[in-house]
């Protein structure tokens, strides 16, 4: 009796682990999506969905994580501890800062100083920042270049040293793809299993939607194309993997006939004047591949690609020949999960 009874049991064991392993294969993941507004941009995150994590708090505390990031390296924002550092004012630097500021010292060695976060002088001078009131002039050009260098300011002993008080600081090369990395960090720690976070276009995606990569959409590069989306140029399968494009189609001026870019080269002080189109880059971390993808713009399509190969990216570049005609490279690792055409869409 003792002995069919264990037989019985152990059938019974059997068939309740088919069942759940069979109810896993059979079982597709359920998607969450919410989006909005913030650092002057648009954000949208779809996860995979979990019974015990409530859409509108992940949602609010999101938002929250995001409003203190502003709070921090937001240009835009009057009382942020970057503006007051700018500013002089005794204001201790915090952990979100800390950490762009280290990053950003090895992204200036890592591109031979073609990414440089002392830029701000500069960038305020063509008429790229918060007042969009341009006065650079040749004359000019000497004493703001003198401002510039990551050797002029350090954090010591819990404080920005600056080597002369008029250095400022501007993050937005960075700030982006970092604070998608933030929120991902977050819900890494929630321990969502396949997400995908874009802030203003850069992107970091974890694991798989339903069993297949990522698919992002990396806009044609044409002057004006201001609509994310709208006119494709590539669509680039990725999992485990951070995205970010810049480009100097959607922020310039053209004066004179000549067209002025916001990526300012913080070697001459000038916008950045080449062939370069469109970078787009992949890295670990979103912040490095937001820096990489500036300094690529900078530096110009050839040493773009020495950039992306010495550092061991994976890149994606749009420019003209000497023709005006649209050209493209792709690094070799990449070339397998690219799809190009004229009019791709992602649906």
């Amino acid at each position: 009796m003792f002995i069919p009874c264990m037989k019985n049991k152990f059938l019974a064991t059997i068939l309740v682990i088919s069942s759940i392993i069979l109810s896993c294969k059979n079982s597709t993941p359920v998607y969450e999506s919410f989006s909005g507004f913030v650092q002057g941009t648009t954000y949208s995150i779809v996860y995979e969905k979990r019974s015990d994590i409530d859409p509108v708090t992940l949602k609010k505390d999101t938002e929250k994580l995001l409003y203190d990031f502003d709070m921090s390296l937001s240009l835009y924002r009057d009382s942020s501890i970057l503006s007051r550092i700018n500013r002089n004012e005794p204001v201790a630097p915090d952990a979100f800062f800390i950490e762009a500021f280290n990053q950003s010292v090895d992204l200036h060695k890592l591109t031979g100083g073609a990414f440089d976060i002392t830029v701000g002088p500069l960038v305020r001078a063509w008429g790229f920042g918060p007042d969009e009131h341009r006065n650079f002039s040749e004359s000019k050009r000497d004493s703001l270049l003198a401002l510039i260098g990551m050797d002029k300011v350090r954090i010591e002993n819990g404080s920005v040293v600056k080597a002369d008080p008029r250095i400022s600081l501007d993050f937005n090369a960075i700030a982006q793809g970092y604070s998608v990395d933030v929120v991902c960090e977050y819900f890494n720690q929630l321990k969502i299993k396949s997400y995908l976070v874009e802030i203003g276009g850069e992107v970091r995606v974890k694991g798989t939607k339903d069993g297949n990569p990522w698919r992002i959409g990396i806009d044609r590069p044409e002057d004006n194309n201001n609509l994310p989306g709208d006119q494709l140029q590539a669509i680039i399968k990725m999992s485990d993997k951070s995205l970010a494009t810049s480009g100097n189609y959607r922020k310039f001026y053209v004066e004179n006939g000549i067209k002025y870019s916001h990526t300012i080269d913080p070697r001459t002080g000038y916008p950045a004047k080449n062939q370069l189109l469109s970078a787009t880059i992949l890295a670990d971390e979103c912040s490095y591949a937001d820096g990489f993808a500036t300094a690529c713009m900078v530096i110009g399509t050839e040493n773009a690609i020495e950039l992306i190969q010495k550092n061991n990216l994976e890149g994606y570049l749009i420019y003209s020949d000497n023709n005006g005609n649209f050209q493209t490279w792709i690094s070799e690792n990449l070339k397998s999960s690219i799809s190009e055409a004229e009019h791709n869409h992602l649906f």
